[in-house]
């Protein structure tokens, strides 16, 4: 995707939603979430995990609220796979469908793949705000402790320049945030704990494979993954959300995502 063309040309919700971002990180946020949302205007879904009256009901069903399966999105198989979440409920997921095949491009280890294929899951299909911590949390039973520590110390690092690296602050957050714009003090304090942890240029990696993906009239699919899942994504037997995880709630919610209790 051309980003200038992109900040150029976007529309006035957009911008209305990005400037009514309450901080700063959550307006960076609502960007890369606009981003995402303009690649995957192929398919429409609702809005997950939202619980709002029921828009262009079906016709013929007056409830209010679709509890539990809901008609206009596919219903998910008893037992789901992270395969199943990608094309059943993240679909077409251009984003880090990208943003992992760049790693893989590059050379990179399976544990960048698979954080590159996780890190921004939970944006358009369960909260974005502090996104890498949720991202973090739901994938962490199911991955290596680097790929999840990764994916939640990756949200402050976006902010932070590493030219030893090649990454460079995003000409974008200038745009929207200023010059002088300087991260609420829990970013900037993970951004220091980050830089002196083990595993920092894997949390790295992923935003030097992050930044550059939007790549326009490229097209990946999830099977193209399969091997590097099977190898690093623990998939419970019962399925995601029902494995009585600490994290099976938010798969849950995006099973059934207009659930009105």
């Amino acid at each position: 995707m051309d980003r200038r063309s992109f900040l150029t040309n976007m529309s006035a919700a957009t911008v209305a939603s990005i400037a009514g971002a309450v901080t700063l990180s959550a307006k960076a946020d609502a960007l890369e979430e606009a981003m995402s949302v303009e690649l995957d205007k192929r398919i429409v879904t609702p809005s997950f995990c939202h619980i709002e009256p029921t828009p262009e009901a079906v016709a013929g069903d007056t409830r209010p609220y679709y509890q539990h399966e809901d008609p206009r999105i596919p219903k998910m198989p008893a037992a789901p796979t992270l395969i199943d979440f990608y094309k059943l409920r993240f679909a077409p997921a251009n984003h880090v469908l990208q943003s992992a095949r760049l790693a893989r491009n590059n050379g990179m280890d399976e544990k960048i793949i698979m954080a590159c294929l996780l890190h921004d899951i939970c944006v358009s299909n369960f909260i974005r705000t502090d996104h890498g911590y949720w991202c973090a949390q739901m994938v962490k039973p199911y991955v290596d402790e680097e790929v999840s520590w990764a994916i939640e110390a990756h949200q402050a690092l976006r902010f932070f320049p590493d030219t030893e690296v090649g990454y460079e602050y995003p000409d974008a957050y200038i745009r929207f945030f200023g010059a002088d714009y300087v991260p609420e003090p829990y970013i900037v304090e993970a951004h220091a704990s980050a830089r002196k942890h083990r595993w920092y240029m894997t949390s790295r990696l992923i935003t030097l494979n992050d930044l550059y993906s939007f790549e326009e009239g490229v097209v990946v699919e999830i099977d193209d993954f399969t091997d590097i899942i099977g190898r690093n994504f623990r998939q419970p037997k019962e399925g995601l959300g029902f494995d009585g995880s600490p994290v099976a709630h938010m798969w849950r919610s995006m099973i059934w995502p207009n659930n009105f209790l």
